[in-house]
Protein backbone atom coordinates (compact mmCIF):
# COMPACT_ATOMS: atom_id res chain seq x y z
CA UNK A 1 0.00 0.00 0.00
CA UNK A 2 2.83 2.38 0.91
CA UNK A 3 4.50 1.61 -2.40
CA UNK A 4 1.31 2.46 -4.31
CA UNK A 5 0.97 5.78 -2.44
CA UNK A 6 4.64 6.60 -3.09
CA UNK A 7 4.23 5.94 -6.82
CA UNK A 8 1.07 8.06 -6.90
CA UNK A 9 2.85 10.99 -5.21
CA UNK A 10 5.80 10.64 -7.56
CA UNK A 11 3.51 10.66 -10.59
CA UNK A 12 1.69 13.74 -9.27
CA UNK A 13 5.00 15.57 -8.79
CA UNK A 14 6.12 14.70 -12.31
CA UNK A 15 2.81 15.88 -13.76
CA UNK A 16 3.04 19.13 -11.77
CA UNK A 17 6.58 19.80 -12.99
CA UNK A 18 5.59 19.08 -16.58
CA UNK A 19 2.62 21.42 -16.25
CA UNK A 20 4.89 24.17 -14.89
CA UNK A 21 7.38 23.67 -17.70
CA UNK A 22 4.65 23.88 -20.31
CA UNK A 23 3.32 27.06 -18.69
CA UNK A 24 6.54 28.97 -19.33
CA UNK A 25 6.27 31.38 -22.28
CA UNK A 26 8.52 31.04 -25.29
CA UNK A 27 11.04 33.80 -25.94
CA UNK A 28 10.17 35.36 -29.27
CA UNK A 29 13.63 36.86 -29.88
CA UNK A 30 16.77 37.91 -28.09
CA UNK A 31 18.45 41.11 -29.25
CA UNK A 32 21.57 42.90 -28.08
CA UNK A 33 20.94 45.70 -25.59
CA UNK A 34 22.89 48.90 -26.27
CA UNK A 35 23.27 52.07 -24.23
CA UNK A 36 25.33 53.98 -26.76
CA UNK A 37 27.84 53.84 -29.56
CA UNK A 38 31.43 52.70 -29.94
CA UNK A 39 33.91 53.85 -32.54
CA UNK A 40 37.59 53.29 -33.24
CA UNK A 41 40.09 55.59 -34.90
CA UNK A 42 43.82 55.68 -35.51
CA UNK A 43 45.54 58.27 -33.36
CA UNK A 44 48.57 59.88 -34.95
CA UNK A 45 49.57 61.38 -31.61
CA UNK A 46 49.64 57.99 -29.89
CA UNK A 47 50.48 55.86 -32.96
CA UNK A 48 47.75 53.35 -32.16
CA UNK A 49 44.06 52.67 -32.54
CA UNK A 50 41.85 54.04 -29.79
CA UNK A 51 38.34 52.98 -28.81
CA UNK A 52 35.78 55.56 -27.70
CA UNK A 53 32.45 54.74 -26.06
CA UNK A 54 29.64 57.26 -26.43
CA UNK A 55 26.44 57.75 -24.45
CA UNK A 56 23.88 59.95 -26.21
CA UNK A 57 20.90 61.45 -24.36
CA UNK A 58 17.45 60.05 -24.92
CA UNK A 59 15.92 61.86 -27.86
CA UNK A 60 19.27 62.86 -29.37
CA UNK A 61 18.28 61.50 -32.77
CA UNK A 62 14.82 63.12 -32.61
CA UNK A 63 16.07 66.69 -32.32
CA UNK A 64 18.42 67.76 -35.09
CA UNK A 65 19.28 71.16 -33.63
CA UNK A 66 19.76 70.70 -29.87
CA UNK A 67 23.35 70.79 -28.64
CA UNK A 68 24.61 69.03 -25.53
CA UNK A 69 27.40 69.52 -22.98
CA UNK A 70 30.09 66.86 -23.16
CA UNK A 71 31.50 64.85 -20.25
CA UNK A 72 34.85 63.21 -20.99
CA UNK A 73 35.48 60.15 -18.86
CA UNK A 74 38.96 58.76 -18.33
CA UNK A 75 38.98 55.01 -17.64
CA UNK A 76 36.01 54.91 -20.00
CA UNK A 77 36.29 51.29 -21.06
CA UNK A 78 32.99 49.35 -20.97
CA UNK A 79 34.22 47.11 -18.15
CA UNK A 80 35.63 50.03 -16.15
CA UNK A 81 33.61 53.18 -15.49
CA UNK A 82 31.68 53.94 -18.67
CA UNK A 83 28.45 52.05 -17.99
CA UNK A 84 27.83 53.21 -14.42
CA UNK A 85 28.81 56.83 -15.09
CA UNK A 86 26.60 56.94 -18.17
CA UNK A 87 23.85 55.52 -15.96
CA UNK A 88 24.35 58.33 -13.45
CA UNK A 89 24.10 60.88 -16.23
CA UNK A 90 20.93 59.28 -17.57
CA UNK A 91 19.41 59.18 -14.08
CA UNK A 92 20.41 62.75 -13.33
CA UNK A 93 18.79 64.03 -16.51
CA UNK A 94 15.40 62.39 -16.00
CA UNK A 95 12.83 65.23 -15.93
CA UNK A 96 11.66 64.24 -12.44
CA UNK A 97 15.25 64.33 -11.15
CA UNK A 98 16.55 67.32 -13.13
CA UNK A 99 19.99 67.15 -11.56
CA UNK A 100 22.02 68.14 -14.60
CA UNK A 101 21.37 69.01 -18.25
CA UNK A 102 21.16 66.25 -20.81
CA UNK A 103 24.75 65.48 -21.71
CA UNK A 104 26.90 63.39 -24.00
CA UNK A 105 29.36 61.07 -22.23
CA UNK A 106 32.61 60.23 -24.00
CA UNK A 107 34.30 57.21 -22.44
CA UNK A 108 37.95 56.95 -23.45
CA UNK A 109 38.90 53.29 -23.41
CA UNK A 110 42.31 52.48 -22.00
CA UNK A 111 45.27 50.98 -23.77
CA UNK A 112 47.95 51.66 -21.14
CA UNK A 113 46.71 54.00 -18.43
CA UNK A 114 50.02 53.85 -16.54
CA UNK A 115 51.67 55.32 -19.63
CA UNK A 116 48.96 57.77 -20.65
CA UNK A 117 48.06 59.24 -17.26
CA UNK A 118 51.57 59.87 -15.88
CA UNK A 119 54.28 62.41 -16.60
CA UNK A 120 57.96 61.38 -16.31
CA UNK A 121 59.08 60.66 -12.76
CA UNK A 122 62.42 60.81 -11.00
CA UNK A 123 61.29 58.43 -8.28
CA UNK A 124 63.03 55.06 -8.56
CA UNK A 125 60.10 53.11 -7.12
CA UNK A 126 57.66 54.81 -9.52
CA UNK A 127 59.84 53.73 -12.45
CA UNK A 128 60.00 50.17 -11.15
CA UNK A 129 56.23 49.93 -10.59
CA UNK A 130 55.33 51.74 -13.83
CA UNK A 131 57.89 50.72 -16.48
CA UNK A 132 55.93 52.30 -19.35
CA UNK A 133 55.45 55.59 -17.51
CA UNK A 134 55.72 59.14 -18.79
CA UNK A 135 53.31 59.50 -21.72
CA UNK A 136 50.85 62.09 -20.43
CA UNK A 137 52.08 64.88 -22.73
CA UNK A 138 51.28 62.81 -25.82
CA UNK A 139 47.93 61.80 -24.34
CA UNK A 140 47.00 65.41 -23.62
CA UNK A 141 47.86 66.26 -27.23
CA UNK A 142 45.61 63.38 -28.27
CA UNK A 143 42.74 64.85 -26.23
CA UNK A 144 43.25 68.40 -27.45
CA UNK A 145 44.18 67.94 -31.08
CA UNK A 146 42.39 64.74 -32.06
CA UNK A 147 39.61 63.57 -29.76
CA UNK A 148 37.92 66.85 -28.87
CA UNK A 149 37.84 68.11 -32.50
CA UNK A 150 36.54 64.71 -33.64
CA UNK A 151 33.74 64.73 -31.06
CA UNK A 152 32.80 68.31 -31.93
CA UNK A 153 32.68 67.45 -35.62
CA UNK A 154 30.71 64.21 -35.16
CA UNK A 155 28.14 65.14 -32.52
CA UNK A 156 26.03 68.17 -31.68
CA UNK A 157 28.05 69.53 -28.81
CA UNK A 158 27.63 72.64 -26.69
CA UNK A 159 30.61 74.62 -25.48
CA UNK A 160 30.65 73.23 -21.92
CA UNK A 161 33.03 70.33 -21.29
CA UNK A 162 33.79 68.35 -18.15
CA UNK A 163 36.51 65.81 -17.43
CA UNK A 164 36.26 63.04 -14.84
CA UNK A 165 39.40 61.32 -13.59
CA UNK A 166 40.08 59.04 -10.65
CA UNK A 167 43.37 57.76 -9.21
CA UNK A 168 45.96 58.07 -11.98
CA UNK A 169 43.14 59.64 -13.98
CA UNK A 170 42.86 62.22 -11.21
CA UNK A 171 46.60 62.86 -11.55
CA UNK A 172 46.15 63.46 -15.28
CA UNK A 173 43.12 65.70 -14.76
CA UNK A 174 45.16 67.78 -12.32
CA UNK A 175 48.05 68.01 -14.78
CA UNK A 176 45.67 69.22 -17.49
CA UNK A 177 44.18 71.78 -15.12
CA UNK A 178 47.64 73.09 -14.25
CA UNK A 179 49.19 73.06 -17.72
CA UNK A 180 46.25 73.46 -20.14
CA UNK A 181 43.46 74.82 -17.91
CA UNK A 182 41.12 75.83 -20.74
CA UNK A 183 41.06 72.35 -22.28
CA UNK A 184 38.00 71.64 -20.12
CA UNK A 185 35.55 73.85 -18.25
CA UNK A 186 34.85 71.66 -15.22
CA UNK A 187 37.20 69.22 -13.49
CA UNK A 188 36.08 66.26 -11.36
CA UNK A 189 39.27 65.08 -9.67
CA UNK A 190 38.70 62.06 -7.46
CA UNK A 191 41.30 60.22 -5.38
CA UNK A 192 44.13 61.83 -7.35
CA UNK A 193 47.46 59.99 -7.27
CA UNK A 194 49.37 63.17 -6.48
CA UNK A 195 52.01 61.17 -4.61
CA UNK A 196 53.46 60.57 -8.07
CA UNK A 197 57.07 61.78 -8.57
CA UNK A 198 57.36 62.73 -4.90
CA UNK A 199 54.32 65.00 -5.15
CA UNK A 200 56.05 67.28 -7.65
CA UNK A 201 52.82 68.42 -9.28
CA UNK A 202 51.74 70.05 -6.04
CA UNK A 203 54.90 72.18 -6.23
CA UNK A 204 54.05 73.34 -9.74
CA UNK A 205 53.05 77.00 -10.08
CA UNK A 206 50.25 77.11 -12.64
CA UNK A 207 48.62 80.15 -14.17
CA UNK A 208 44.96 79.51 -13.44
CA UNK A 209 43.59 82.95 -14.27
CA UNK A 210 41.73 81.57 -17.29
CA UNK A 211 39.77 78.98 -15.28
CA UNK A 212 36.07 79.88 -15.18
CA UNK A 213 34.43 76.54 -14.41
CA UNK A 214 34.08 74.52 -11.24
CA UNK A 215 36.50 72.06 -9.72
CA UNK A 216 35.45 69.17 -7.50
CA UNK A 217 38.06 67.28 -5.50
CA UNK A 218 37.20 64.19 -3.47
CA UNK A 219 39.04 61.50 -1.55
CA UNK A 220 37.93 58.59 0.57
CA UNK A 221 39.36 56.46 3.35
CA UNK A 222 42.47 55.69 1.33
CA UNK A 223 45.33 56.25 3.74
CA UNK A 224 46.98 59.39 5.11
CA UNK A 225 49.01 60.19 1.98
CA UNK A 226 46.04 60.15 -0.40
CA UNK A 227 43.97 62.22 1.99
CA UNK A 228 46.75 64.74 2.53
CA UNK A 229 47.60 65.31 -1.14
CA UNK A 230 43.94 65.69 -2.10
CA UNK A 231 43.45 68.28 0.63
CA UNK A 232 46.64 70.05 -0.45
CA UNK A 233 45.32 70.26 -4.00
CA UNK A 234 42.01 71.71 -2.84
CA UNK A 235 43.83 74.29 -0.68
CA UNK A 236 46.12 75.25 -3.57
CA UNK A 237 43.11 75.80 -5.85
CA UNK A 238 41.23 77.73 -3.19
CA UNK A 239 44.24 80.00 -2.71
CA UNK A 240 44.04 80.75 -6.44
CA UNK A 241 40.47 82.00 -5.86
CA UNK A 242 38.92 79.25 -7.96
CA UNK A 243 35.46 77.76 -7.51
CA UNK A 244 36.66 74.56 -5.85
CA UNK A 245 34.70 72.10 -3.73
CA UNK A 246 36.40 69.47 -1.58
CA UNK A 247 34.68 66.42 -0.10
CA UNK A 248 35.96 63.63 2.13
CA UNK A 249 34.17 60.27 2.07
CA UNK A 250 34.82 58.45 5.34
CA UNK A 251 32.84 55.36 4.32
CA UNK A 252 34.24 54.91 0.81
CA UNK A 253 37.67 53.66 -0.20
CA UNK A 254 39.71 53.80 -3.39
CA UNK A 255 37.67 51.04 -4.97
CA UNK A 256 34.15 52.37 -4.46
CA UNK A 257 34.38 56.15 -4.10
CA UNK A 258 33.90 57.13 -7.75
CA UNK A 259 30.17 56.50 -8.14
CA UNK A 260 29.10 58.44 -5.05
CA UNK A 261 31.62 61.21 -5.68
CA UNK A 262 30.46 61.80 -9.23
CA UNK A 263 26.85 61.88 -8.09
CA UNK A 264 27.71 64.50 -5.48
CA UNK A 265 29.84 66.42 -7.96
CA UNK A 266 26.91 66.82 -10.33
CA UNK A 267 25.04 68.57 -7.52
CA UNK A 268 27.99 70.91 -7.13
CA UNK A 269 28.26 71.65 -10.85
CA UNK A 270 24.55 72.27 -11.23
CA UNK A 271 23.11 73.44 -7.90
CA UNK A 272 19.35 73.74 -7.80
CA UNK A 273 17.94 77.14 -7.08
CA UNK A 274 16.09 77.40 -3.81
CA UNK A 275 12.43 78.23 -4.26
Amino acid sequence: MKKVLWLACLSLCILTLNAQEKALPEIANRDAFSIGETFTFLSDKLSEERIVNVYLPNGYSDNSTKEYPVIYLLDGTADEDFIHIAGLVQFGTFPWINMLPESIVIGIANVDRKRDFTYPTNNVQDKADFPTTGGSAAFIDFLEQELQPLIQDTYRTADTTTIIGQSLGGLLATEILFKKPTLFDNYLIISPSLWWDDESLLDYSPNLSSVTGKIYVAVGKEGPTMKRVARSLAKKLSAAKLDVHFEYFGKQDHGNILHQAVYNAFSVLYPKEEK
